[in-house]
C-alpha cells in the first residue's frame, strides 16, 4: 500500500512535494528505491517499487531533457544485463513505464537501446523477459511517434515482436497482441516492413478457437485498425483481407441459441463482448475504412451463400453482414439496390423471430444509408412488409425492430409518398391521436399528466434509465406540436431536464496498472495519453445528458419568448459545455443553444440581453480557438456569427477582437497548410484511388470551417460596417491568397465572397481596398466554376448598388462578361443557372443604380428576356423589384408600344408566382399584384394578357391576386 501511495503522491503531486524535501532526503529516495529494488524477492512487489522509480525518473528529466538521475540511468544498464532475471525484468519494467529515460541523451545511446531489447527479446530461457521486451519495444516506438528514422533503425526488432506476440498469447498473455494493436492505431508504418508477416500472424490467432475470445478478438483488431490507419498499405494485401473477410462473418455466426430471446429486454440482452457484435463491428469499420471498391466484390458471394444456409444462426449473421457494409459499400450497392431489397424483404418471412429481427435491422440500416433513394424507389414493398412484420404478436422483440425500422424508414422520406400510407400506419401503431390539431389540445392536458405521472420520480432513477431518454423526447415532440401552449407545462418538466442536462461524469487519471484493475468495471472507457498514462471516464448517463441538452435546445426555438424564464439558468448551464469534451453531441447543443437563449432574451431589454451576451462571448471566441473536432467546430462558428447579427453593433470590445482576429488568421492558415500536407500525401508510395477520396473527404470538411470563417466575417461585416475594416487587415493578405487563380475553386468562391461582404457593408471606404480584389472579380466572372462565377457577378452587382462613384468605371467593364456568361449556351442547365440568375441581377444592378455608365435602353429589351429568375429568390426579389420600379414609372421600353408587352410581362409575373420566386408576405409581391390590379380595369388589355397565358399561368396570376 505504502508503494502504491507513494506512486500517486509523485504522479499527482510531484512539484508541490518533491522539491521542499531536503536535498539529503531526496538523494535517499533515490538510492534507497534502487536499493528495494535489489533486494526484493517478490516478483509483483518489485513491480510496484519499479513504477515508483519510473515516475521518479519521469519527474526528473528537466525542461531541456536532462535526466537529474544518472544513477538510475546507470542502474538500468548494469540491471539489464545482469545474470539476475529479476534486475532484468526490473530494468525493462522501468523503461516500458517510462521510454522517454534517456532525455537528450536517447539518441547517443539509439544503438545500446536497441542492442538491450534484442538480447532480451532472444531470451529463450525466460518468457517473462521475451515478453516485457517486446512490450517495451511497443512503448519506446510510440513515444517517438513520429521519429521516421528511428522507425527504419528498430525495424529489424520487428521479427522477435511479432514472435512474442505469438508465444504470450498461447501463455495466456494478450499484453503483447495489446501493444500490437496501439502500433497499428498510432503508428502503422512502423510496421510496413514487415506487413506481411504481421497481417498473417494476426489472421492465424484471429482463427485458432483454442484461444479465448478477447485474444481472437485483439489480433482482428489488428488488421481492422490498419484498414482504417493505414489502408493504402492494406489494400495493396488483398489476399489478407480476401481471408480476414470470412473469419469476421465465422465470428458473427457465434450466437448461442436463447429461448427467451423473443420478449427479453433488448437493452440489457446484447452482449457487447460477444465474437458476433465483434465481427459485425469489425466488417463496418473495414468497409468503410478499405472502400466498396475492395470489399463487396470479396464479400458478396460468402453472404448469398449464407443466407441460404438452412442454419438461421447463418442467415441471420449474412443479414446483419449486409447492414454492416451498407455505409463503406455505399457507392458500390447503389447499382444492385433493387435485388438486395427484394432478396431482404423476404426474409421478414423467415420462421426464425432472430433472422426476421436481422432482416428488420438491414431495412432500418438501408433506409439510413441509402436516403433519399432508398425510400422514394421502395417505399410500396418496404412500407408493406413492415407493417405486416408488425403484427407478429408473439415476438414483441421483432415487433418492436420492425416499428424501428419503419421510423427510420419515414424519418427520410418526402411526406408526399407517406401520404396515401397514413391511415393504414396509424391504424398499426394503435394511435388513437389521429384529430385535428384543435382536438388534440383539448386532450393535450391529459397526455402531458400521464407522461409527468409515468415519469413518477426522477430522483429514483440512475443516470443512465432509459426512460429518462424516452420520457424527454416526448416532452419535446409535444412542445413542437403545441408551440406555444406549451409554456404552461415548463414549471413541471423543466427540474428533471436541467437535472439530465446537469450529470457530471465519473473521470479518473490511471496508470497502467490502475487500468488494468478496473477494465472489467462496466461503463469505463479509456483514452490512453503516453506515457503509460490513461484517462477513463464513465460512460453513464452521458447519452441522456447530450439528449436533455438537444431539448432544451428545442425549447428555446418552439417557444422564443415563452422561455425566458429559463434563460438564465440555462445559459449558466450551456456555457461551461462548450468545453464538455466527453461528448460531441453536447457541446453542438451548447453552441445551437446560445443565438437562440439571446432571441428568448431580447423580451426582457437591451441590459439583460447585454449582461447574457458578455456570459457567452468569451467563452465562444475561446471554442473557436480550441474546439478539436471539425464538425462541432462549424457549429460553434455558425452559432458565434449568428450571435453577433443578434446583438450587432459594439458587441465585440477591442480584446475579443484582438483575440478572434488571432484565431481566424490561424484557421486561414492551418486551411493553406492542410492543402499542402494532402499534396504531399498524393506523392506517398502508397497513395491509390482510395486515398484520394479520403482527402477529398478531408479537403470538403476544411473548406466547410473556411465557409464558417466567411460566416463569421459576414456578421462582422454586416454590424460594424466599414469601421471594421482596420481590424480586417490583418486578414487581407490571407484573404487575398484564397482569390489567386491556382488556388481550388471553393478557396476562390469563399475568397470571394468575403470581399463581396466588404463590397456590399464597407462601401465607399471597400474601394481602398479594390486592387486586392477587383481585377480578380471581374476575371471570375467567366471562371469554368459555377460557383466562383456566382460569387463573382453578386459582388459586381453589389459594387453596382453599394459602391461609390470610383467604381463607375469598373460597372462599365463588368456589363459585357455578364451578357456573355448569360448568353451562353448551356447558362439555364442545373449547375448552371445560380451563377447566370446572380449575372441577370447585376445587369439589373447596374441599370438601377448607375445608369450613366451603360446604355440602359441598349439592355433592357435583353434583359427583360432573360426574366424570371426562380432559383436564387433573394435575386429575384431585386429583380422584380426592378421591374416594378419601371412599370410604375410607365417606362416606354418596359411597356412597349401600346402597351404590347404586358402579355410578356404577365407571363413573367406568373412564372415567379409558379416558382414561388417571392413569397406572398413580401412588399414587392404586392407591388407585382398592384401592376396586375391596374390591368384588370382595362377590360380588353386584361382578356388579351390571359388569353396569351396558359392554364397554369393563368392559375397563378390569380393565386396571386387573392394571396397578396
Amino acid at each position: 500500500m505504502a508503494a502504491v501511495l507513494l506512486r500517486r503522491l509523485l504522479s499527482s503531486a510531484f512539484d508541490e512535494v518533491y522539491p521542499a524535501l531536503p536535498s539529503d532526503v531526496q538523494t535517499a529516495i533515490k538510492s534507497e528505491l534502487l536499493v528495494i529494488i535489489q533486494m526484493e524477492t517478490q516478483s509483483s512487489m518489485r513491480k510496484k517499487i519499479c513504477d515508483i522509480a519510473a515516475e521518479l525518473a519521469r519527474n526528473l528529466i528537466d525542461e531541456d531533457g536532462n535526466n537529474q538521475w544518472p544513477e538510475g540511468l546507470k542502474f538500468l544498464f548494469d540491471s539489464v544485463s545482469s545474470q539476475n532475471m529479476g534486475l532484468r525484468e526490473a530494468a525493462l519494467h522501468i523503461f516500458w513505464n517510462f521510454p522517454g529515460i534517456f532525455g537528450n541523451q536517447q539518441q547517443h545511446y539509439l544503438d545500446v537501446i536497441k542492442r538491450m531489447l534484442a538480447q532480451c527479446m532472444q531470451d529463450q530461457e525466460h518468457p517473462s523477459i521475451r515478453t516485457l521486451s517486446a512490450r517495451a519495444t511497443a512503448a519506446f516506438i510510440l513515444a517517438n511517434e513520429h521519429n521516421v528514422a528511428l522507425f527504419k533503425h528498430f525495424a529489424d526488432l520487428l521479427p522477435g515482436f511479432l514472435q512474442a506476440v505469438n508465444d504470450s498469447c498461447y501463455q495466456n498473455d494478450d499484453s503483447v497482441l495489446k501493444s500490437l494493436v496501439e502500433i497499428a492505431d498510432t503508428v502503422p508504418k512502423y510496421l510496413r516492413p514487415h506487413l506481411e508477416a504481421t497481417l498473417q500472424l494476426s489472421l492465424k490467432l484471429c482463427g485458432d478457437t483454442s484461444l479465448n475470445n478477447m485474444q481472437r478478438q485483439l489480433a482482428l483488431e489488428v488488421i481492422v485498425t490498419l484498414s482504417e490507419t493505414a489502408a493504402a498499405m492494406l489494400r495493396k494485401h488483398t489476399n489478407i483481407v480476401a481471408q480476414t473477410i470470412p473469419q469476421m462473418l465465422a465470428m458473427m455466426v457465434d450466437l448461442e441459441e436463447d429461448e427467451d430471446w423473443a420478449n427479453a429486454d433488448e437493452l440489457e440482452d446484447d452482449d457487447f463482448d460477444s465474437n458476433a457484435v465483434a465481427g459485425e463491428s469489425a466488417l463496418d469499420r473495414m468497409a468503410c475504412g478499405l472502400g466498396g471498391k475492395l470489399v463487396l466484390p470479396m464479400i458478396k458471394e460468402h453472404i448469398m451463400q449464407m443466407l441460404q444456409n438452412p442454419d438461421w444462426k447463418y442467415r441471420h449473421a449474412g443479414l446483419m453482414a449486409l447492414s454492416a457494409i451498407g455505409e463503406g459499400c455505399h457507392q458500390q450497392m447503389e447499382g444492385i439496390l433493387n435485388e438486395i431489397v427484394n432478396f431482404v424483404l423476404l426474409f421478414l418471412q423467415d420462421p426464425h423471430p432472430r433472422v426476421r429481427y436481422a432482416a428488420c435491422n438491414a431495412v432500418g440500416q438501408m433506409a439510413t444509408d441509402f436516403a433519399p433513394s432508398f425510400q422514394k424507389k421502395f417505399h410500396e414493398k418496404v412500407i408493406a412488409a413492415l407493417l405486416q412484420t408488425m403484427e407478429d404478436q408473439g415476438n414483441q422483440r421483432v415487433q418492436a425492430h420492425a416499428a424501428a425500422a419503419l421510423i427510420n424508414f419515414t424519418e427520410d422520406c418526402p411526406k408526399s409518398l407517406l401520404i396515401p400510407y397514413l391511415d393504414n400506419l396509424v391504424k398499426h401503431l394503435h394511435s388513437i391521436m389521429v384529430l385535428k390539431l384543435q382536438e388534440f389540445m383539448q386532450d393535450a392536458s391529459d397526455v402531458m399528466q400521464l407522461l409527468l405521472k409515468t415519469q413518477t420520480d426522477f430522483n429514483d432513477m440512475e443516470d443512465d434509465d432509459p426512460q429518462i431518454s424516452y420520457m424527454i423526447s416526448a416532452w419535446a415532440r409535444m412542445c413542437k406540436i403545441l408551440g406555444k401552449e406549451f409554456q404552461q407545462y415548463l414549471p413541471v418538466v423543466m427540474g428533471p431536464l436541467m437535472k439530465t442536462a446537469s450529470i457530471k461524469p465519473e473521470v479518473a487519471l490511471l496508470d497502467t496498472q490502475d487500468m488494468e484493475n478496473m477494465s472489467d468495471d462496466d461503463g469505463w472507457e479509456f483514452v490512453n495519453l503516453g506515457d503509460q498514462q490513461s484517462f477513463g471516464i464513465k460512460t453513464a448517463g452521458l447519452e441522456e445528458k447530450s439528449t436533455a441538452c438537444q431539448m432544451l435546445v428545442c425549447y428555446a426555438k418552439e417557444l422564443k419568448e415563452g422561455f425566458v424564464e429559463y434563460t438564465e439558468q440555462v445559459v449558466k448551464l450551456m456555457v461551461p459545455l462548450l468545453k464538455f469534451y466527453f461528448h460531441d453531441g453536447v457541446r453542438v447543443a451548447a453552441a445551437e443553444s446560445m443565438p437562440l437563449l439571446l432571441e428568448c432574451a431580447r423580451v426582457r431589454g437591451p441590459e439583460y440581453l447585454t449582461q447574457m451576451w458578455h456570459f457567452m462571448c468569451d467563452a465562444l471566441i475561446k471554442a473557436i480557438g480550441t474546439e478539436p473536432d471539425s464538425d462541432v467546430l462549424s457549429e460553434i462558428m455558425h452559432s458565434f456569427a449568428k450571435c453577433i447579427e443578434v446583438m450587432g453593433d459594439g458587441c465585440l470590445n477591442n480584446e475579443h477582437f484582438e483575440e478572434l482576429g488571432g484565431i481566424l488568421k490561424a484557421k486561414l492558415e492551418e486551411h493553406f497548410k492542410n492543402q499542402e500536407l494532402r499534396q504531399v500525401k498524393r506523392q506517398d508510395e502508397d497513395y491509390d484511388e482510395q486515398v484520394e477520396e479520403s482527402l477529398q473527404d478531408e479537403d470538403e470538411n476544411d473548406v466547410y470551417i473556411l465557409t464558417k470563417v466567411s460566416d463569421i466575417l459576414h456578421s462582422i461585416f454586416s454590424s460594424y460596417k466599414e469601421k471594421v475594416l482596420p481590424w480586417f487587415e490583418q486578414l487581407l493578405p490571407l484573404i487575398v491568397n484564397l482569390i489567386c487563380p491556382h488556388r481550388p475553386w471553393p478557396d476562390r468562391q469563399w475568397g470571394l465572397c468575403i470581399f463581396d461582404d466588404v463590397i456590399e457593408h464597407c462601401s465607399p471606404a471597400s474601394f481602398k481596398y479594390a486592387e486586392y480584389f477587383l481585377r480578380s472579380m471581374l476575371q471570375y466572372v467567366c471562371d469554368n466554376s459555377p460557383e466562383v462565377r456566382q460569387a463573382a457577378a453578386y459582388g459586381l452587382g453589389v459594387m453596382a448598388q453599394f459602391g461609390g462613384d470610383n467604381y463607375r468605371p469598373f460597372c462599365t467593364e463588368a456589363l459585357p462578361l455578364l451578357v456573355r456568361v448569360i448568353q451562353s449556351g448551356d447558362s439555364k442547365t442545373k449547375e448552371n443557372v445560380n451563377a447566370t440568375e446572380n449575372c441577370i441581377s447585376a445587369v439589373g444592378k447596374i441599370m438601377k443604380f448607375k445608369p450613366d455608365c451603360v446604355n440602359v435602353e441598349e439592355i433592357l429589351p435583353h434583359w427583360l428576356s432573360w426574366l424570371p429568375l426562380h432559383e436564387d429568390k433573394e435575386e429575384a426579389v431585386q429583380t422584380f423589384s426592378y421591374l416594378c420600379d419601371l412599370i410604375e414609372s410607365n417606362h416606354p421600353i418596359v411597356l412597349g408600344p401600346n402597351n404590347t408587352n404586358l402579355p410578356k410581362i404577365f407571363s413573367i409575373i406568373a412564372e415567379g408566382e409558379m416558382h414561388e420566386a417571392i413569397k406572398h408576405e413580401d412588399p414587392c409581391a404586392k407591388r407585382l399584384a398592384n401592376v396586375v390590379r391596374q390591368v384588370q380595369t382595362s377590360g380588353g388589355l386584361w382578356t388579351e394578357c390571359l388569353s396569351q397565358l396558359s392554364p397554369e399561368q393563368r392559375a397563378a396570376i390569380h393565386e396571386l391576386l387573392n394571396s397578396a
